[in-house]
């Protein structure tokens, strides 16, 4: 049995192209499209799909409204995104409303077929670009939490952290700042403590990793 495919995208030629991507697959069959997301809402349940391709951002109802009440009408139906679009916000929230993948639309023949074959055994599928974005999002949203969720630095311990990442000496930084040879020691071992860095080094690392000076 083949894949039944029905595509919604606002431009016809988009949907020409897709259309001939899929055309002789031995495994996918291209049963219909819409050029808008109500048009699909009344097209869909005479072509029971198996999966649908879906255009984030469509004029009127977009794909995330789209998504929504296909899957509400029709919960069986996978849907993969297709789109020029991205940003991780909006493939997060395509992914959050129910699509089952994100594909861009510069994609070759080779990543479509196989997010749709993907999806329709019921796994997710995000492209290559996808996923590296994705990914990259949720590392630099983890640095910001880590980062959010250390105790401030004050504004001395800034004074001296870039006075250390000046490669300036301990005695340097005292007469730089007016303070004691004491002090410079204090503030120094309170930022290893707050930190967790081992050395003045790993407190450097730490300092440009976590943005500790914004």
């Amino acid at each position: 049995m083949k894949i039944k495919v029905f595509i919604i995208d606002d431009h016809k030629m988009v949907i020409e192209g897709l259309e001939l991507l899929l055309t002789n697959h031995d495994e996918i069959v291209f049963v219909d499209y819409a050029l808008s997301g109500t048009e699909a809402l009344e097209k869909i349940s005479a072509a029971k799909p198996d999966v649908v391709l879906l255009d984030v951002n469509m004029p009127h109802m977009n794909g995330f409204e789209t998504c929504k009440k296909i899957l509400q009408l029709h919960p069986e139906i996978k849907i993969i995104a297709i789109s020029m679009h991205k940003e991780s916000s909006l493939i997060k929230l395509m992914l959050g409303t129910g699509a089952k993948g994100y594909v861009l639309k510069n994609a070759g023949q080779a990543e479509v077929i196989k997010a749709i074959k993907a999806v329709y055994q019921g796994k997710n599928y995000l492209d290559e670009e996808v996923n590296e974005i994705l990914i990259s999002s949720i590392t630099k949203a983890a640095k910001q939490n880590v980062s959010n969720s250390f105790p401030k630095l004050s504004r001395r311990e800034k004074d001296v952290l870039r006075l250390i990442m000046d490669e300036k000496t301990t005695q340097e930084i005292a007469d730089k700042l007016n303070i004691s040879f004491g002090t410079v020691e204090t503030h120094r071992r309170n930022m290893l403590i707050k930190t967790g860095a081992r050395n003045t080094v790993g407190l450097v690392k730490f300092a440009f990793e976590y943005n500790l000076l914004d």
